[in-house]
């Protein structure tokens, strides 16, 4: 996977000189921290399981050069994959705090004319967005695997011939769906990647049509680690935290 690939490459030599703090793999989201002060945080992505053990061996990446977390995001093992995106946004964590925010999420919504009619489909059930898209009169096109709503084929047919707008959850880039479901989208398509998960950093989608990217960065840390580490979700994340966004493409 090439998005992989890139994400890899453009921390790598960051990743050399830094160490990863903790590791904290909680139920809801992963965060790690890291010996120049980064805090980052990613989805839990769990595929299966099966026994006692979520991944294969004894490894520990605390207090070690953070390139061996690194590597993972390139592994077959989604909790693995967490894992290494919570420490990217860790890596990025300086750059993301420089970003400007979006508090109520009103800059998506206007940066892409949403009004009335307006044609959006969406991987992954934002349950605060859906009140929002209906208030605004918008058509909307859902598939969310894990809940069992839409189905591949019939959804990828929209992104072709119908979505205007594309709000794509990052927690595709835990199974690798997201170049695949890029790969489906028409010309005249913009797309924003949204969610806690994302790594604010435009050179990684270089080569993909995305045009925003809206994230979160946790500003008080030791409340975001213990919202983690008791299972809490997203709105107590955001509690303590800046919902941050990057403009792209035109």
């Amino acid at each position: 996977m090439e998005l992989n690939n890139k994400l890899y490459d453009l921390f790598a030599d960051k990743a050399e000189k830094t160490k990863v703090e903790i590791s904290s793999l909680g139920l809801g989201y992963t965060a790690v921290t890291t010996s120049d002060g980064g805090m980052g945080i990613a989805y839990t992505y769990f595929d299966s399981k099966d026994s006692c053990s979520v991944v294969k061996g004894d490894h520990d990446y605390e207090d070690k050069p953070a390139v061996y977390l690194l590597e993972r995001i390139k592994s077959t093992n989604t909790i693995e994959r967490s894992q290494a995106l919570a420490l990217i946004n860790a890596l990025n964590y300086e750059k993301a705090l420089l970003l400007p925010e979006d508090k109520d999420n009103s800059v998506i919504f206007d940066k892409f004319d949403i009004g009335r009619g307006t044609r959006v489909a969406m991987v992954g059930f934002f349950g605060p967005l859906i009140k929002i898209f209906k208030e605004r009169n918008a058509v909307l096109k859902i598939i969310d695997i894990s809940r069992d709503i839409g189905h591949a084929e019939d959804f990828y047919g929209k992104l072709g011939d119908w979505a205007e707008v594309l709000f794509l959850t990052s927690t595709s880039l835990l199974n690798n769906t997201t170049e695949e479901i890029l790969e489906n989208v028409g010309k005249n398509v913009k797309t924003v990647m949204l969610g806690p998960s994302t790594p604010m950093v435009s050179e990684a989608f270089e080569h993909l049509p995305v045009h925003m990217l809206a994230g979160t960065v946790p500003i008080e840390k030791e409340k975001v680690l213990k919202a983690v580490r008791h299972g809490m979700g997203t709105p107590v994340i955001h509690k303590f935290s800046r919902k941050s966004f990057r403009l792209l493409h035109d």
